[in-house]
């Protein structure tokens, strides 16, 4: 789809709404940006509304109308409200979601490794981080867990949980439109509407976005291909049924479709061979793969039914399915050149089942459920080497198109049952306990091949000649494991909260797809490579977290002053790192692919800090009101490997570091509004520090050294709350900082994979500058 189409299409979209709105008389009244803000927010971690201060957990929770307010675009932003917590775009890619939390977390998308963070939008849990980069439309809130869950929560997840709530459907007809235009021609059309049936009880809704953007660099190897661009659009709809007060029904579908162009990275040295010199703008890349073109298309539905049986019982039950395909053509090299292409296509789909029972008599509350999951994930990609297939002699000539093809399929099909309940000592001690049993059964096939004459058929060639098939491996397993959990919380008077918990986390094992079995070592010495070193090599045990807390939650000056502080402290073993070295296939001395080599690496000890607070002050200027608020996050985070057994069988914990997990996160917002012009007018600021980032468990040229990021906001409301205008900055220092990349370049500067070397970084948004306009019927 392109731009023109994309912009006609976002006209077409939000016209309608003027013959569907009613008129503001009808439409239910809402409240202005302040009240929301000031109201505080309930939270449903664990699985009932509880205000934040009754929660013994860390979490943090930010309501649809402050990220509204701060002009958030996609769910990566809320990183930097949140402390101890990594979210970013996955390299060479545009939509793909990679999460850290204290420390754990998954870097690499391909199939075969499960989050260490769960994502959940209206507690559907999302397998697969493809298409998992969320834009921020119709979200009532955002709540980010920290620590491992699965006493409550569907799929046990080892770091912690990111949970995206939309808005339910309002009971009165109520539309809205809201248009973005900004820096890079980015336009942006999203358009919801909701409307009753009747008397019936029955609620029909649904929402629109178009999304676009030009490139903040350009393609100067494919013309008319900028990078860095963006063009989504994506849909939902929603049907809800609520007759009365004790039963609710929600059925959803959605859809996204990104046409947005390659997500190419940008050459951090000169090449090799060739000598290309690195460009001046960060956002510029030379890449010159094309095929296949560049698309991500994701799609799924859930049904959600709740049933208040009595007073004190009730049941829900949700259903839902998922599917996704991405191709992506990733130029790990970034140059015209064929030298480490890398055309891939990534598929997923998922099933799953949670039924819950959850109860509350005031006295003790707690629930029991059920969670099933099947779910396959395929690994497809090709590396090509053109230049040094072309140098392989053949009683022909010299033939191009040297290409290592790899396919991964892994079958996960996953059940567990979980429970956990709280029980009110007194009024003033309570004491939680709850546990998981998890079973998750892996299948997976591993097959590597090498082509001449490539790319392959699914990438383009029609000529491809099958030379070798280095690799087929066929792996499964079982993994088993019971995780508790147990808190203890006393509350001197209802406006603090002090609690101590403990809790396991598991993540289960599995095989890595790209895995080559003519790659694995003689691990016995005997001279010979058997199965069980195969087996071995291919894959991965589960990896296990303990995790300590004491934290402090409290309100203060009536409301004015909200806290929140955590320690905490947690044993790491057996942690699964993910990686890729190069490999000669042919031995020419040329490593010509990639081979994946996945190890647990042993033990680590995470400990640290976090503080959260939000304080409205000016309480005392009559004229002000609440007019004025301060909202801060502060994280430290020790994280050191304790055991890091390497290929060799040698302890190097020494040498390594945790990546994604700088050791300090700090955030502060400063909002402040009068009144103006018959509404609101609202000023706010962000600035968000953090320290040092290594992007591997090695340090390379790619670590990111401090930095500090500055956004601000002039947002007015009109009085009814119809109409809203706003005007937003984001990185308004213009910083260029990493968040991802490629490094095959050994200590000497020499290249690990093709000639020219592959030292490839791709980089976190420019400054821009954008205006919003919304209204609300």
């Amino acid at each position: 789809m392109s731009h023109r189409t994309t912009r006609y299409l976002l006209g077409a979209a939000i016209a309608p709404l003027a013959a569907l709105a009613p008129s503001p008389a009808a439409a239910q009244a809402g409240t202005a940006a302040s009240d929301g803000a000031s109201a505080p927010i309930v939270v449903t971690a664990r699985r009932r509304d509880e205000s934040l201060i009754e929660v013994p957990l860390s979490i943090t929770a930010i309501s649809g109308e402050d990220l509204n307010n701060q002009g958030a675009l996609d769910i990566t932003e809320v990183a930097e409200n949140v402390p101890n917590v990594t979210f970013e775009v996955s390299r060479g890619t545009n939509t793909t979601l990679t999460t850290f939390i204290r420390g754990v977390g998954q870097q690499d998308p391909v199939a075969g490794f499960e989050n260490g963070v769960g994502l959940y939008v209206d507690d559907v849990y999302y397998n697969r981080p493809q298409g998992a980069v969320l834009d921020i439309f119709d979200v009532e809130r955002i709540e980010v867990l920290r620590g491992p869950q699965g006493t409550l929560y569907g799929r046990n997840t080892i770091g912690g949980a990111v949970k995206f709530i939309t808005r339910r459907l309002a009971d009165s007809p109520t539309a809205e439109a809201r248009i973005r235009v900004g820096s890079y021609q980015q336009m942006d059309g999203i358009a919801s509407v909701a409307l009753p049936v009747g008397d019936s009880g029955f609620f029909v809704g649904g929402s629109a976005a178009l999304l676009t953007r030009d490139g903040y660099g350009e393609n100067l190897s494919l013309n008319g291909y900028d990078n860095y661009n963006k063009d989504v659009f994506a849909a939902r709809g929603t049907i809800e049924y609520a007759p009365n007060a004790d039963v609710f029904v929600r059925i959803t579908g959605d859809y996204t479709d990104d046409w947005s162009h390659p997500r190419q990275g940008h050459r951090l040295i000169p090449g090799l061979v060739t000598g290309a010199p690195v460009l001046d703008d960060v956002y510029d890349t030379r890449a010159g793969l094309e095929n296949p073109r560049q698309r991500v298309e994701a799609y799924g539905g859930s049904g959600t039914i709740e049933l208040q049986v009595t007073d004190t019982l009730r049941l829900r039950n949700i259903l839902a399915w998922r599917e996704d395909e991405s191709s992506t053509p990733i130029d790990f090299d970034s140059l015209p050149q064929q030298d480490v292409d890398v055309p891939a296509i990534y598929t997923n789909d998922q099933f799953s089942e949670e039924f819950q029972i959850v109860y509350d008599d005031d006295r003790l509350a707690g629930l029991i459920g059920f969670y099933y999951l099947d779910a396959n994930a395929t690994t497809n990609f090709d590396v090509i080497l053109a230049e040094q297939g072309a140098a392989i002699p053949f009683p022909f000539g010299p033939l191009p198109g040297l290409t290592a093809k790899t396919f991964g399929n892994v079958d996960t099909e996953t059940w567990s049952i979980f429970g956990d309940f709280t029980f009110d000592i007194t009024d003033q001690w309570s004491v939680s306990l709850g546990g998981r049993y998890t079973h998750d059964r892996r299948d997976s096939r591993g097959l590597r091949e090498t082509y001449l004459f490539g790319p392959t058929a699914e990438f383009g060639g029609d000529t491809a000649l099958l030379i070798a098939t280095t690799s087929d491996f066929n792996g499964s397993a079982t993994f088993e494991e019971f995780t508790p959990r147990a808190s203890v919380s006393f509350r001197p008077t209802p406006d603090h909260n002090i609690y101590a918990s403990y809790s396991r986390g598991f993540k289960g094992g599995g095989f890595d797809p790209r895995g080559l079995t003519t790659a694995a070592p003689d691990l016995n010495g005997d001279g010979v490579v058997d199965q069980g070193e195969i087996y071995d090599f291919m894959s991965f045990d589960p990896e296990t977290v303990d995790s300590y807390e004491l934290g402090y939650r409290g309100s203060l000056a009536n409301g004015a002053v909200t806290l929140a502080l955590a320690g905490f402290y947690a044993d790491y073993t057996d942690i699964q790192i993910p990686g890729s070295v190069g490999f000669d296939s042919d031995g020419d001395g040329i490593n010509d692919t990639f081979v994946g080599v996945t190890t647990n690496a042993g033990a680590a000890t995470i400990w640290g800090i976090e503080f959260e607070g939000n304080a409205r002050l000016g309480r005392d200027l009559a004229a002000l009101g609440d007019s004025l608020r301060f909202t801060w996050a502060a994280g430290y985070i020790n994280a050191e490997y304790d055991v890091f057994i390497d290929n060799f069988g040698n302890d190097v914990a020494n040498q390594r570091v945790f990546q994604n997990t700088p050791e300090w996160t700090l955030s502060g917002t400063l909002d402040y509004s009068i009144p103006a012009f018959g509404g609101e007018l609202l000023f706010g600021t962000t600035v968000a520090y953090r320290s040092e980032t290594s992007q591997f468990e090695v340090r390379s040229p790619l670590d990111q050294p401090g930095y500090a990021l500055w956004d601000a906001s002039i947002v007015w409301t009109s009085e009814d709350d119809h109409w809203q205008l706003g005007l937003h900055g984001k990185n308004l220092t213009d910083h260029r900082y990493i968040v991802s990349g490629y490094n095959f370049i050994n200590a000497a500067g020499g290249s690990t994979l093709g000639r020219d070397g592959v030292l490839t970084a791709f980089y976190g948004d420019p400054l821009r500058v954008f205006a919003s306009a919304r209204m609300r019927f």
